[in-house]
């Protein structure tokens, strides 16, 4: 198959945030085996903005709503582009059917030992064998490689563009900034709020950063206790959209967060991140970058990729037992080794 010629294809992989950053590398990848090749992307439609803001992407294709409608919807904008190849990078059966039933001559996908749901691999006409302990870029860019693409490269091909909720925050003063996210999907993730805020404290004590904390929707409250407990040294982000989340982080000094979507979001910028591991592991979906920091507890934690603690003892909690001063740590290595930080530092010198 890589030697056919691709006209169309199509890249399938629906949500989350952090995978479809995971993604990135293999789309780009497949552009540059094929650069003139139509490449759009199937995508779940609370996603799409940030694909938008991805330049190797030919057009991105929304499934609007996970229903027989929504399906219906997607398919006859699917069907009538006749696509050379379908790529499923998610290995869902949802996903796998999606593909095979866009109408694309070949499908791609993770072979029955691979996919996150095994009976996936059946939609596919070619299957691919990942090892489930690689990192997921890696496995994703041994399904691209199936159709062409180099698996020697791990590029994020991301553009910002103009955010309203960066401007508010020059608005208000805040020039250099730590990002704080505290939020997450699972809450097994969450590092305490108010551990988070006196982090913040701290880090406008000794580097002169505002501490600006994000938050999502029903996050509000949560982000809002790490204020509280910042001795005024953190600030609530303004309301963004994802194309803002991209600006701000982008702009941050460094990033302090557990494994979420906005967390790969800020790495996949090169801004610095401390990362804080509990239930997932930092092998398979945390940094590229080996300055990042990573606190993980993965290793003694006995509820691998569980949303919630299923221990009643919060003492036997596993991401609880990363302390603030492991943290400190962190921040003062990752802040020590950031070229990006130092000449932020050094600008504003100049300037007073």
């Amino acid at each position: 198959m890589a030697r056919d010629p691709i006209g169309r294809l199509l890249v399938v992989r629906l949500g989350s945030l952090g995978d479809l950053v995971h993604t990135l590398p293999a789309v780009a990848a497949i552009r540059v085996a094929h650069p003139f090749a139509q490449i759009d992307w199937l995508v779940d439609q609370p996603h799409r903005e940030l694909l938008d803001l991805v330049p190797v992407i030919s057009s991105t294709i929304p499934l609007r709503k996970a229903t027989a409608g929504g399906w219906i919807q997607a398919l006859r904008e699917l069907r009538v582009r006749r696509y050379d190849v379908a790529v499923d990078f998610q290995g869902l059966i949802k996903s796998a059917a999606l593909a095979r039933l866009s109408g694309a001559r070949q499908v791609v996908g993770f072979d029955s030992a691979s996919a996150r749901e095994s009976s996936a691999a059946m939609f596919y006409t070619a299957r691919v064998a990942a090892p489930p302990e690689a990192h997921v870029i890696d496995r994703n860019l041994a399904v691209a490689a199936r159709v062409g693409a180099p698996t020697d490269r791990r590029e994020f091909p991301i553009l910002p563009i103009g955010s309203t909720a960066l401007e508010q925050l020059r608005e208000q003063g805040v020039e250099r900034f730590a990002l704080i996210n505290g939020g997450a999907a699972w809450p097994n993730k969450r590092w305490p709020a108010d551990r988070f805020g006196r982090l913040a404290a701290w880090m406008g004590e000794r580097y002169d950063l505002t501490s600006v904390v994000l938050w999502g929707p029903g996050e509000e409250d949560l982000a809002a206790a790490i204020v509280a407990a910042s001795e005024g040294r953190a600030m609530l982000a303004p309301q963004t959209s994802l194309s803002d989340l991209v600006a701000v982080a982008g702009e941050a000094a460094i990033m302090i967060s557990g494994d979420t979507g906005p967390t790969h979001v800020a790495a996949a910028l090169g801004t610095p991140v401390v990362w804080l591991f509990g239930p997932t592991s930092p092998e398979r979906n945390g940094p590229w970058d080996p300055s990042d920091g990573v606190l993980s507890r993965y290793v003694t934690c006995d509820c691998h990729y569980q949303r919630r603690c299923r221990h009643d003892d919060a003492g036997r909690w596993c991401l609880g037992s990363i302390s603030e001063a492991d943290v400190r740590e962190a921040v003062d290595r990752r802040l020590g080794a950031s070229t990006k930080y130092e000449v932020r530092s050094t600008r504003k010198g100049r300037e007073e």
